[in-house]
């Protein structure tokens, strides 16, 4: 698998330094307790930050300071790490281990997981409500609208609900589909929406956005599906082949690995074609597209 371009390297390293950097300043001292200990092992260090690059590459392309995004794409980062969270419980998917170190129910105790979870999710909420992320009080309503949505039972953990609901049922390609535009693609659209409302794009302008961040949702999971299927645990730094043993019906499950990566790869061409409207201050969004197919972890 190839590996990413450098205009993409240079894009992943610096979201990575900067969420961190941010993470660090933002989130309670580790000083101030065990909550902030456990809050900070969850948010700090590991992860691709997929969702702040995202987030940050479409508001760079409608000129939107880069410390704003910056604030914004915490705030999403927060909501993914405490999906993390929670999905790593043993009620969940029972994980050790995230991201090369152990999850936090295994480091911290299952009762303090479900906390940081919560304290996570308010946190978001918090960043984006605060005037340092916008001076426009419509921009950080609407922030706070889109990411909600996006989180709740009309986004992801409704796609989690759906998903324990599915272990062991026979699920056919289309409620796949449905199952995995909430649970991993309704995060990843929030990501271009919030860049695009950050940068007062109006609704009717962000339409080809949409179908760029629907197509890499979609070609995203059914990458994490072959991955899961065909990867190296070590370098996805989590606990593999998972989703068979659970009875969990997956992309290669039905489509079987090459139609899915074929399918996969089809999705990201769409989803650059979606960008056909933007020059070169698209890119970074057109290369971390092709990524998302060719990735090792």
């Amino acid at each position: 698998m190839a590996g990413p371009t450098a205009l993409l390297s240079e894009s992943l390293d610096a979201i990575a330094r900067d969420i961190d950097s941010l993470f660090d300043a933002l989130l309670p001292p580790a000083e101030a307790g065990l909550l902030a200990g456990a809050m900070r092992h969850a948010a700090i260090g590991g992860g691709k930050r997929l969702r702040p690059l995202l987030l940050g590459a479409t508001a760079a392309m409608f000129g939107v300071n880069r410390t704003q995004a910056l604030r914004a794409g915490v705030a999403i980062e927060a909501v993914h790490a405490y999906s993390l969270v929670h999905d790593d419980l043993p009620c969940m998917d029972d994980d050790a281990l995230r991201h090369g170190k152990p999850t936090v129910h295994k480091a911290f105790g299952e009762a303090m997981a479900v906390l940081v979870g919560d304290a996570l999710q308010a946190f978001a909420f918090e960043v984006l409500s605060d005037q340092a992320t916008s001076g426009d009080p419509f921009v950080r309503a609407e922030l706070v609208a889109v990411l909600a949505r996006a989180a709740g039972a009309g986004g992801m953990v409704g796609g989690q609900a759906l998903d324990i609901a599915a272990e062991g049922a026979m699920l056919d390609l289309r409620a796949i589909t449905r199952l995995q535009q909430l649970k991993t693609g309704a995060l990843l659209g929030a990501a271009v929406e919030m860049g695009a409302v950050l940068g007062k794009v109006p609704p009717e302008g962000r339409t080809h956005l949409r179908g760029f961040a629907r197509d890499i949702g979609l070609a995203f999971q059914i990458a994490d599906d072959l991955l899961d299927a065909q990867g190296d645990e070590a370098k996805a730094g989590k606990a593999l082949r998972k989703d068979a043993g659970a009875g969990k019906a997956t992309f290669v499950g039905l489509m079987g690995a090459e139609r899915a990566r074929e399918q996969a790869q089809m999705l990201t061409s769409q989803a650059v074609a979606h960008l056909s409207s933007h020059g070169q201050e698209a890119d970074v969004l057109r290369e971390l597209a092709r990524y998302i197919v060719e990735r090792d972890h």
